[in-house]
């Protein structure tokens, strides 16, 4: 059973920075690519950014040249470094595995308020 755990959430003043941590087990992480979602409240879950088991990555328009996606293979983690962060940043994180869903975890709350 694939499982994944969110880390690294928490409350930023607008302008800050946080990077958020999805642990993955029982898979073969390498060769999956890895999505960031998030949703926030009200509103339907929505793709923040992927990259692919070669590193390649793309980026929701609202969040490009703001977030980093990358990965460590070693450690089955994939990472989101979050820079200039919005209010409208505010929503919970969650990972995944494009084309092949795992159960979703607890996600990690992201609020940014002054």
């Amino acid at each position: 059973q694939v499982q994944l755990v969110e880390s690294g959430g928490g409350l930023v003043q607008p302008g800050g920075s946080l990077r958020l941590s999805c642990a993955a087990s029982g898979t073969i992480f390498r060769f999956h690519a890895m999505d960031w979602y998030r949703q926030a409240p009200g509103k339907q879950r929505e793709f923040v950014a992927r990259i692919t088991s070669g590193g390649f990555t793309n980026y929701a328009d609202s969040v490009k040249d703001r977030f980093t996606i990358s990965r460590d293979n070693a450690k089955n983690t994939v990472y989101l470094q979050m820079t200039s962060l919005k209010p409208e940043d505010t929503a919970v994180y969650y990972c995944n595995i494009p084309g092949a869903p795992a159960p979703w975890g607890q996600g990690a709350q992201v609020t940014v308020s002054s």
